[in-house]
């Protein structure tokens, strides 16, 4: 794609050679690893925790305690579905407030036993209706990054699919941040930028390109700490190899960050975020 200007009032672009939209799209895909399939290769004793102690349950974020290797961890992933009848039943991954809640809960658990958190984010945002804003999901999300952010135990989170909004980064705010190839994480969604923006939701594709938001611009940024590649053929059938390194990213990751004391884990934490300010 070369520079060009359109009268919808789009400045000019440069083309990625990487094709940011493509990754979003890839991201995704119906057919991409979700929560539950790593869940199931890459821990094992997994124990589902469900329900917040206030509203009810939300299938769209998985809270368990488990074993990775010799490892007792808290898990918390952000699940979609994959048929359209799991899609609607975790709310197509975008949380409502007791989803988050549940994982605070979590948190707590994890800090109360020294248990390392991993977190697996894929979700377009947290939900926006009525009955969530109604339900506190403002402030639950805000609660929910003080909670990282304050966090004495280790947090390892990755982006395995769509890393949308808040409702992304609010299991974000970690003190290893891991990418897939094929993720992406951002502010807002393409479509959501280029409806503000642009006042053309259509227009996505070059909100991609402007928005920064595929794994190697992050790396860049010193935003995310690793980049997983995907190989060819990637999807939940074929995912052994892409389990097999974020196993060894996590491995090494936990071997450094348990050795340190929970109060320097938490300043090294602040520091890391706080050096974002420059960006």
């Amino acid at each position: 794609m070369t520079n060009a200007t359109n009268n919808t009032g789009v400045g000019a672009f440069t083309a990625n050679k990487e094709k940011p939209w493509e990754r979003v799209k890839n991201a995704r895909k119906e057919n991409r690893p979700q929560a539950r399939d790593y869940i199931g290769k890459l821990f094992h004793g997994v124990f589902e925790v469900k329900g917040d102690r206030c509203f009810g349950d939300d299938p769209a974020i998985i809270t368990a305690v488990a074993w990775f290797e010799n490892w007792p961890v808290t898990v918390i992933g952000q699940q979609k579905g994959h048929t359209l009848e799991e899609r609607m039943a975790c709310n197509f991954g975008m949380p409502h407030p007791e989803g988050y809640r549940k994982s605070i809960r979590a948190l707590k658990q994890a800090e109360k036993f020294s248990r390392p958190v991993i977190c697996l984010v894929d979700t377009p945002g947290a939900f926006c209706g009525i009955e969530a804003e109604e339900r506190g999901q403002g402030l639950i999300i805000a609660e929910h990054l003080r909670a990282m952010a304050t966090l004495k135990t280790s947090i390892i989170s990755i982006i395995i699919g769509e890393g949308g909004s808040g409702g992304a980064l609010a299991l974000s705010l970690s003190d290893r941040l891991i990418m897939l190839e094929n993720s992406y994480f951002s502010v807002i969604s393409p479509e959501g930028c280029a409806s503000i923006l642009f006042k053309d939701s259509s227009l996505a594709q070059e909100a991609a390109e402007n928005l920064k938001l595929t794994a190697s611009d992050l790396k860049t940024f010193n935003i995310v700490d690793s980049v997983i590649k995907e190989p060819e053929g990637f999807d939940r059938f074929n995912m052994d190899k892409i389990v097999m390194d974020l196993g060894r990213d996590i491995k090494r990751t936990l071997r450094r960050l348990t050795r340190i004391k929970p109060d320097r884990l938490v300043e090294k934490r602040h520091e890391k975020f706080l050096g974002m300010r420059g960006l």
